[in-house]
């Protein structure tokens, strides 16, 4: 979580981080959309999208990785660079 806070505080607007499990098969993608704005979509056991800016960040993302990653120890971390939140990126199948 704190590594994931750093990176998103340091963050330029207009870029992204996507956060998937171990398989590849669920994500959380943040995307900075303004100065103290971002926008998370949600694939997984629950399609949602939600705003959030970096006070409310820290509880929501609390919240999205025990529904998405409920029994993870192992959370990839991929930074997209320049790209909004509904980037889908093909990652290789395991």
């Amino acid at each position: 979580m704190e590594t994931i806070m750093r990176t998103l505080e340091k963050m330029p607007v207009g870029h992204a981080v996507d956060l998937r499990t171990y398989k590849r098969n669920r994500s959380v993608v943040i995307a900075r959309t303004g100065q103290d704005a971002f926008d998370v979509v949600e694939s997984g056991f629950v399609e949602a999208r939600h705003q959030a800016t970096l006070a409310t960040m820290r509880k929501l993302l609390k919240t999205l990785l025990k529904r998405e990653f409920p029994r993870s120890t192992k959370i990839r971390f991929y930074d997209l660079g320049r790209t909004g939140a509904d980037t889908r990126i093909a990652r290789k199948k395991i």
